[in-house]
């Protein structure tokens, strides 16, 4: 019996492309959905063929109402190694294995210092002055001698620490469960929360999203921040609350933000980081990169190879 195999929100195309999937061919039949569905009943219709799923890690959740009505479905294989929007409790319940991707994590702090560098230097809007035929047009900020403030400095922060030292940066950093100890390791000076606030000329996010961090970043800690502060986003969006940086942004009490994560995903056409003059916004494309793809994909074919051979299936 042919396997049917969905692979979702494809946006590049690239999933194809970046593995062999050749392997499974007298075993599978694959279909590449390159756009992204956000009404779950709509969901729900496109997948109810299909015996495998392969998902994007928090493009298509797969909650208990969606699995339910999956008949056909066996396998979850999603990128990355976790995905909190997976009801693993439910596909557990009826059965349906998931298996998770491995996974690249240069990519996000390469962009997110790639975001930082563009929002400082003004480098979108010198590229657009230059295009349309003018020349210098703002004053860029600097980094060396300035103080770049971490809230979290596990793997990611832990790079981006080792970076802005190369700047010539002082680190600061927070966490829930940081120690000047573990700080100290990463050339880092731990304080206090609202002290980072408070003294960064840069804050970084590099937290995990739990209930724990959700709205960890709120319109206090924006408030503690000085006027000519930056924040970089590229964790994840609801670690800051929204409405306390949009209103941050627009009245101009921070100079700006870099973000590549958001409350919703894809951002609404209508929403106010596409228009916020002092917010650089890019979408979600923080681990979308060659090397991270290629691991995504051809772990996915190995799973579903691996699943496809076990007798029984």
């Amino acid at each position: 019996m042919t396997a049917r195999i969905a692979i979702l929100d494809d946006y590049q195309n690239a999933a194809l492309t970046l593995a062999d999937w050749s392997v499974l061919k007298d075993r599978a039949a694959i279909t590449v959905f390159n756009d992204h569905l956000e009404d779950e009943a709509a969901v729900i219709r496109r997948l109810q063929p299909f015996d495998i799923v392969c998902v994007m890690r928090e493009r298509t959740p797969l909650p208990r109402s969606v699995i339910a009505a999956l008949p056909n479905l066996r396998l979850i294989v999603s990128t990355g190694s976790r995905n909190a929007s997976i009801d693993l409790a439910a596909a557990e319940a009826r059965g349906i294995a998931v298996v998770n991707t491995g996974y690249v994590s240069t990519g996000v702090v390469e962009l997110a210092w790639a975001l930082l560098l563009a929002l400082l230097r003004h480098v979108p809007e010198e590229a657009a002055s230059l295009r349309a035929g003018g020349w210098q047009t703002r004053i860029g900020g600097d980094l060396a001698g300035r103080t770049l403030g971490l809230v979290g400095l596990g793997r990611s922060g832990a790079a981006m620490a080792r970076i802005a030292l190369a700047f010539g940066m002082r680190v600061i950093a927070w966490s829930q469960n940081l120690t000047p100890e573990k700080a100290a390791e990463h050339g880092a000076q731990w304080v206090e929360k609202r002290a980072l606030f408070a003294g960064a000329d840069i804050v970084s996010v590099h937290m995990v999203l739990s209930a724990r961090t959700r709205g960890l970043i709120g319109a206090a800690e924006l408030a503690a921040m000085k006027p000519d502060a930056l924040l970089v986003n590229t964790s994840r969006g609801p670690i800051v609350d929204e409405a306390a940086l949009i209103a941050a942004l627009t009245e101009g009490r921070i100079a700006g933000a870099a973000l590549d994560v958001f409350d919703r995903e894809p951002l609404p056409p209508d929403h106010p980081f596409r228009r916020l003059p002092n917010c650089l916004a890019t979408p979600h494309v923080g681990f979308v990169t060659r090397a991270t793809y290629t691991v995504f994909y051809q772990d996915t074919v190995k799973a579903i190879d691996a699943f496809l051979g076990t007798p029984g299936n």
